[in-house]
């Protein structure tokens, strides 16, 4: 899997290489200002609301009052790490849920850029499908739907362990690692679909390769470090990343269609 995600970490300097070639930038720029835009927005909301919700988190469990009681220097500083702690979880939960919100708007740009780039680099236009587009569209949108779920269960599993002493301080790092699967692997699936893989032959391969799926999530996720250039870069960059990452990974995706027609 180390191998996977160091090939993904390498797919996003090749992705600049070939935007920068090939003249992609209105590609990028378009939806990456819209991102950036809904990003902000979203920043916002979440700062606004997150430490109200875990005030009242706390209040519930009666771990505010008990604090309260103890007036204990050691465990005040707990709660504080603690907070913390929640505070990094709810942002990747946010992240994750603005993720997909935005995955479904621009699953038909995305396929689109994925199908471009794969013509540029065989060298063959394909022609236009409205057809295809909607159908490409509506796996968009179930996968997207099927990936929320599974990331809504596993992070709040995670948001459980975080109340757990020691254990809980590891828990920003597998919520992270969550995200980064899911992210990738939402980017990779436009790949898969072109190859003609079903949704569960997609969910199956991705799944045996999940070191592409974090890598991509990975420096996506990185690349928000940078405000608003990051930003903007980020959504067309892992397009990009993870068709390159999945065209050289061809020999994989043809044998698991012949594995099928057999």
């Amino acid at each position: 899997m180390l191998k996977e995600i160091i090939i993904s970490l390498q797919a996003y300097y090749h992705a600049h290489q070939f935007i920068n070639k090939h003249r992609l930038w209105k590609w990028i720029l378009i939806p990456g200002i819209i991102y950036a835009f809904l990003f902000c927005i979203g920043i916002y909301f979440f700062t606004v609301s997150s430490n109200s919700a875990i005030d009242f988190m706390l209040q519930q469990m009666g771990m505010r009052e008990w604090m309260d009681k103890m007036q204990n220097s050691w465990l005040s500083f707990l709660l504080i790490f603690a907070q913390l702690i929640l505070n990094l979880i709810l942002l990747l939960f946010y992240f994750s849920l603005f993720k997909y919100l935005f995955l479904i708007i621009g699953s038909p740009l995305f396929a689109y850029l994925s199908e471009k780039t794969i013509a540029i680099i065989e060298g063959e236009e394909y022609p236009f499908n409205f057809k295809q587009l909607i159908k490409d569209m509506i796996r968009g949108i179930r996968l997207a739907l099927r990936n929320m779920l599974w990331q809504t269960v596993y992070v709040i599993s995670i948001l459980i362990l975080s109340f757990i002493p020691l254990l809980g301080w590891i828990t920003p790092l597998l919520a992270l690692l969550v995200e980064c699967y899911y992210l990738g692997f939402s980017m990779l699936d436009y790949s898969c679909e072109r190859n003609k893989l079903s949704s569960v032959q997609s969910i199956n391969f991705i799944g045996r390769h999940k070191g592409y799926a974090i890598g991509n999530g990975m420096v996506f996720y990185l690349m928000h470090i940078v405000p608003i250039v990051g930003w903007v870069l980020a959504p067309s960059y892992a397009v990009i990343a993870a068709t390159i990452n999945l065209y050289n990974a061809q020999n994989d995706v043809n044998t698991v269609n012949e594995k099928v027609n057999l």
